[in-house]
C-alpha cells in the first residue's frame, strides 16, 4: 500500500494475533515506541536495534531471538519492522527464523526501503565475508509505504533511494526514466508531483519479477536476478569501503560499471551507456570510483551470490528493458570497464 497516513492500516493485520514485536533502529526510537504503544488489544514489545548496516549481524539477530523468546512469541504472532532497508533485512530474517517463520509486516521509512528492501521477501545479515550472504526468503504479509516519512529523509538518503528506482527503469519500465529525465532536479524531492508514480512503478517492477521467480532459481534464464542489475560491483564497493557508502550510491556506480562492461562485450550501445551516466549524474548520484582497488573489488565479486562454480555472472542490458546474463567475461573486459569508471568514462 502506497499513500499517506497509513499507520491506521496496521490494525487490519492484527486479527488472531496475541503478541506484536516492533523492531526499529535507534534513530527511530520515538516512532517505533509510538507504534508499539498504539496497540491496545495485543501484547506489544519494542526491540531496538543499531542503525543502518550495524544491525545486520549475528549478534543483533541473537538479541532479537532472545527478546521474542522471553516474550513467549508463538507462530500466531507478528513482527513489524519500522525503518530502512537494513531494518527490513534484519527484521525479516528474525521473522523467517523464529519458529521457522512467523508473519512480518514492513513499514519502510526510506525511499530505498519502500522500493527495494521491503518488497520481494529477501532477508538477511552480513558476515565478514560479504553482504547478505546469510539469509532467507520470507514474504511479508503487507508493506505499508507512508510517503509522509520521506519528508524527514536527508537529501543524500533520498537521492540514494532514487538509484533503485532508476534501476527499475533500465531493466523493465522505461517510463520511469522518461519521467525523471523531464525534471531530474525535481525528482530529487519527495514533493515532486511524480514521486508516488515512480515509487509505485518501481514497486510494480519488483513485484512482477519476484512473483515469477520468488527464490531466484538457478539456471540460464533471466529471472529474479535482473533485480541485481549493477549490484555485483555495488556490493563489492560496499565491502571494500566497509559499508561506509550508501547502498544507492554504490548501485549507481555499479550500473555504470556494468553498462560499460556490456558495451565492451558488444551487447549495449554507447548511447545507452551515456544515458546511464546522464540520468544518474542529473539526480546527483556518483558515476565514478577511485583507481587502485581492482584486486579487492574482484575478490569481493568472486564471492557474490550470483557466482556459479567460480564463474562470474553479471546481469547486463542488451537494450533498455532487455536484461540478459553475461557469464565468465574475459578478465580484460572487466579491467577495461573498471578503468572507464575510474576515468568517469564520459560517453555522455
Amino acid at each position: 500500500i502506497v499513500g499517506r497516513e497509513l499507520l491506521d492500516h496496521v490494525n487490519d493485520y492484527l486479527h488472531g494475533v496475541d503478541r506484536v514485536a516492533v523492531i526499529y533502529p535507534s534513530a527511530l526510537r520515538v516512532t517505533g515506541e509510538a507504534i508499539k504503544d498504539s496497540f491496545a488489544k495485543v501484547q506489544a514489545i519494542g526491540i531496538e536495534i543499531p542503525d543502518a548496516e550495524d544491525a545486520k549481524s549475528a549478534e543483533v539477530l541473537q538479541f532479537c531471538w532472545s527478546a521474542l523468546g522471553q516474550a513467549g512469541f508463538t507462530r500466531n504472532d507478528l513482527a513489524i519492522t519500522v525503518g530502512g532497508g537494513a531494518t527490513t533485512d534484519l527484521g525479516g530474517f528474525v521473522a523467517a527464523t523464529w519458529l521457522r517463520g512467523i508473519n512480518v509486516l514492513h513499514i519502510p521509512t526510506t525511499l530505498l526501503g519502500m522500493v527495494d528492501a521491503a518488497v520481494g521477501g529477501k532477508t538477511g545479515i552480513n558476515t565478514e565475508q560479504g553482504k547478505n550472504l546469510v539469509g532467507a526468503f520470507h514474504s511479508p504479509i503487507a508493506v505499508l509505504c507512508d510517503l509522509n516519512s520521506l519528508e524527514t529523509l536527508s537529501p543524500n538518503d533520498y537521492i540514494s533511494g532514487l538509484a533503485e528506482i532508476i534501476k527499475a527503469g533500465f531493466i523493465r519500465d522505461p517510463k520511469i526514466l522518461e519521467l525523471i529525465e523531464t525534471d531530474p532536479v525535481g525528482a530529487t524531492s519527495p514533493g515532486w508531483p511524480h514521486t508516488q508514480e515512480i515509487i509505485e512503478r518501481a514497486i510494480q517492477v519488483k513485484a512482477d519479477v519476484v512473483s515469477g521467480d520468488l527464490r531466484e532459481t538457478l539456471g540460464t534464464s533471466v529471472g529474479r536476478e535482473i533485480l541485481n542489475y549493477g549490484h555485483t560491483f555495488a556490493h563489492a564497493i560496499e565491502r571494500v569501503e566497509n559499508y561506509r557508502w550508501r547502498h544507492g550510491a554504490a548501485v549507481s556506480v555499479g550500473m555504470v560499471f556494468i553498462a560499460h562492461l556490456a558495451r565492451l562485450a558488444g551487447r549495449l550501445s554507447e548511447e545507452n551507456v551515456s544515458r546511464h551516466i546522464r540520468i544518474l549524474k542529473a539526480v546527483g548520484l556518483p558515476t565514478k570510483y577511485p583507481d587502485g582497488h581492482w584486486p579487492e573489488l574482484l575478490a569481493a565479486m568472486q564471492i557474490d551470490k550470483k557466482t556459479r562454480g567460480g564463474l562470474l555472472r553479471f546481469v547486463i542490458l542488451d537494450d533498455v528493458g532487455r536484461p540478459a546474463l553475461l557469464e565468465g567475461p574475459d578478465p580484460s573486459l572487466l579491467i577495461a570497464a573498471y578503468q572507464e569508471v575510474v576515468n568517469d568514462g564520459l560517453h555522455a
